[in-house]
């Protein structure tokens, strides 16, 4: 048999792990791939019993509202979950267990592919289904919202399966599929960027480099450059307005202190699974047996050094530890098959089970929106989890907007205008305003500055989210009209630093001399 000529014919020689360089598909293998997509489907079908409760988050209305705006560049993120709100939007309408379900779906998936990397590290059913329920808690909580984090995930989890495959079966072709992944992360977050960076490090530092004496690694890197080609010209044609976004955001969390404790929070992020993904950092960059797969500690190094000493936030790596956990899985296995059986059983099975199971319980328990409102329950969760609160009043905010409006003479109705203060609410408005016969909202803030105040512009304006400085600064005739409030009494943003609501008239100077400076990120 003739090989490719881009196979090294080193390929053929046995490994030094002992492991076989094209796995055959055994009936083992496919029962295991059945209860890793058991565990899978089964995190999606949580998903979708619980997504129904509370309401969309702040972060969800953005996205939602983008989505009616395609696009292949939006200020503040990439097009690809923006892409998918559109597409969710024509499938289940503005349902909102429907608008997350390709977020869990992606996350579902997540958690098979990371016991296939197992599996393909050489791992039995114990080390795929370890970890498998390892990624379940981040999968919980990131699938629970239609966000671009849980995109960004996948898409991590999908390039290191792809450079696992390649280093399993030595087959380079597989460059082309993780450049592929590469560049649909970029179409989501550009934090990717980083992990491409320690994939670079992972070929470059290890014996993996001998590839690129082949076509394979730079036809990979071509079609990463091709698939985020189009958000490139977007962002060319817009000034590199993300770069702005993201300076602007990246100074916020560092003066608010939310990247002061990146390095404690690797270890909270992983809850009870942190000695899992130690193992497979040590198996992929120390032992002796990890010796194929060195590339995967570099790929987590490399993004772990880059976001520490930029400041990033800790959730940023979180992407980086499926790999991980595979890794670690099967570490542990072989180590355990050390053991006598009687020792196995009791001493190492049911601790590994039970810390997973109560990480799994912690990460429901805060990460879905499952306890009653105002609960003691909601009242810890709350604390733990901030986007929880975000959930709640966005229909009260219309309603009060509605109430506001119908207060107002006739003539001021006929060219009212709402301006808003933040996405949230103007997804908000623009979801549940035309239910009670409201204008669309106009706001400066992100991608919505650039669809304009509308034409003709408004002659009277509802004033949300601002202070009063800044509406007596900018507008003629302006009165606090209502506070907003939510039907539960859940204390967030909208309730305290966003609460009042104002009538005014025009801006003092004109629409398009406020509107030229208006611009402002969020």
């Amino acid at each position: 048999m003739r090989l490719p000529n881009s196979i090294s014919v080193d390929s053929l020689a046995p490994s030094c792990d002992g492991l076989p360089l094209s796995p055959e598909i055994s009936p083992n293998h496919r029962l295991h791939l059945a209860l890793l997509c058991g565990i899978g489907a089964s995190t999606l079908l949580l998903h979708l019993l619980t997504g129904n409760r509370y309401g969309f988050n702040r972060d969800e209305l953005a996205i939602l509202e983008d989505a009616r705006h395609l696009a292949w560049g939006y200020v503040s993120y990439p097009p690809l979950t923006p892409f998918l709100g559109r597409i969710a939007l024509a499938f289940f309408g503005t349902s909102l267990a429907g608008f997350r379900f390709f977020s869990a779906l992606v996350q579902a998936i997540g958690v098979v592919l990371t016991g296939c990397m197992a599996r393909e590290m050489g791992g039995g059913r114990a080390a795929q289904l370890v970890s498998a329920s390892a990624a379940i808690p981040f999968c919980l909580g990131a699938g629970a919202l239609m966000q671009y984090v849980s995109f960004d995930y996948f898409a991590w989890v999908l390039t290191a399966y792809f450079v696992v495959f390649l280093l399993r079966r030595n087959d380079p072709r597989y460059f082309l599929a993780a450049g592929a992944a590469i560049g649909l992360g970029m179409l989501t977050k550009y934090t990717m960027l980083f992990f491409a960076a320690g994939v670079l490090a992972g070929v470059l530092l290890t014996e993996t480099r001998r590839y690129l004496r082949t076509g394979w690694p730079w036809l990979g890197l071509l079609v990463s450059l091709l698939t985020f080609l189009p958000n490139f010209l977007w962002q060319a044609q817009h000034r590199f307005a993300t770069y702005d976004f993201l300076k602007f955001i990246h100074q916020r969390d560092i003066s608010e202190g939310l990247t002061r404790d990146f390095l404690p929070d690797q270890l909270e992020m992983t809850l009870l699974c942190f000695p899992l993904w130690l193992a497979g950092l040590y198996f992929s960059a120390f032992s002796p047996e990890g010796k194929r797969f060195r590339p995967l500690a570099w790929m987590y190094l490399v993004p772990l050094v880059f976001f520490f000493f930029a400041k990033g936030r800790g959730y940023y790596l979180a992407p980086a530890y499926p790999m991980l956990y595979a890794a670690g899985s099967v570490w542990g296995e072989r180590w355990v098959e050390k053991l006598a059986p009687p020792l196995r059983l009791r001493a190492v099975h049911a601790p590994i089970a039970g810390a997973l199971g109560l990480s799994i319980l912690g990460g429901m328990a805060v990460a879905l929106p499952i306890a009653p409102l105002q609960s003691a329950w909601f009242r810890v969760a709350n604390k733990i989890n901030v986007t929880l609160r975000d959930e709640v009043g966005w229909q009260d905010l219309a309603a009060t907007l509605a109430k506001v409006r119908g207060s107002l003479p006739e003539q001021d109705q006929a060219r009212l205008g709402i301006l808003a203060e933040n996405y949230g609410e103007v997804g908000a408005i623009n979801l549940y305003g035309p239910d009670y016969g409201l204008p669309r909202a106009i706001s400066g803030v992100n991608s919505s500055w650039e669809r304009g105040y509308g034409d003709p512009p408004p002659q009277s304006l509802i004033v949300v989210g601002f202070s009063r400085e800044f509406v007596a600064a900018n507008f003629t005739a302006c009165h606090l009209a209502a506070q907003v409030t939510n039907a539960y009494g859940v204390v967030n943003e909208e309730t305290t630093e966003r609460k009042d609501i104002f009538v005014c008239g025009p801006p003092r100077n004109g629409w398009p001399a406020f509107w030229q400076n208006f611009q402002y990120y969020a």
